[in-house]
């Protein structure tokens, strides 16, 4: 038990919480579609069921995750991905495809809807938590990832107006959620077997992945997930003054 009461464990669970908050903002957004037809009788049972298979769901992928990322250079492609999905995060979408979410009028079928719309939308989800909670290292990943998405799911759900609102509000909660992710992306990447396994790839350069190097690499995604964000968000205001003037 004294592993689950360590600061590392407890930063983990604060990061996938944050995490499934800042990139599954739009799942509260998907159950609402996808159960707006069911009587009214009917909508508090399809939105629970629908969040419970979708929670269900990605905790297999995220289980998935972790045992890949075992396998040489992964890791490095899966730090690559979170600073995407992290200066994405930054830019704001042009488009909105919550149109193409159909309701369905019984409860089973809006279910699914739920949990289909939700596998979709979980891959950055998945990379960004099987990254958070794979640099804790230890035998409690499992549960620190189950722990955190329990607390998320229900926040995002029944709490994401709010949350919704405060993002508005404080935009550096995006931008800080952008930088946890360059954050993670730089720690998950020292740590790549590749990188740091002698017997692994023998030829490929090593390293050894002292708390040092993992909180300069961490620090070092972070800062390039800021510096890409605000090269496109400037980039991309440019352009929109061009096509006004």
């Amino acid at each position: 038990m004294a592993e689950f009461i360590t600061p590392a464990f407890w930063i983990a669970v604060g990061q996938i919480i944050m995490i499934d908050i800042l990139l599954g903002g739009d799942n509260a957004v998907v159950i609402a579609l996808a159960c707006r037809k069911l009587p009214p009788a009917l909508r508090t049972r399809g939105i629970l069921w629908g969040t419970a298979g979708a929670i269900v769901l990605r905790v297999l992928l995220i289980f998935f995750a972790l045992q890949l990322l075992a396998i040489p250079f992964l890791k490095i492609v899966g730090a690559v991905l979170l600073v995407w999905i992290g200066v994405k995060l930054l830019v704001p979408e042009s488009d909105d495809d919550h149109s193409k979410i159909e309701g369905s009028d019984k409860l089973w079928g809006a279910v699914k809807t739920v949990i289909i719309a939700d596998l979709v939308m979980s891959v950055d989800n998945v990379i960004a938590i099987a990254g958070a909670a794979g640099n804790v290292g230890g035998g409690h990943t499992m549960p620190l990832v189950i722990f955190g998405l329990l607390v998320s799911i229900p926040i995002i759900v029944w709490g994401s107006q709010l949350v919704i609102k405060l993002m508005d509000r404080f935009p550096i909660i995006i931008t800080a959620g952008g930088m946890l992710l360059g954050w993670i992306a730089g720690s998950m990447l020292v740590t790549d077997p590749a990188l740091v396994n002698a017997a692994v790839v023998p030829d490929f350069p090593k390293i050894v992945p002292t708390e040092t190097i993992k909180y300069a690499a961490g620090i070092a995604g972070a800062l390039l997930v800021l510096a890409l964000g605000k090269i496109l968000v400037a980039r991309q205001s440019a352009g929109n003054a061009e096509g006004s003037a």
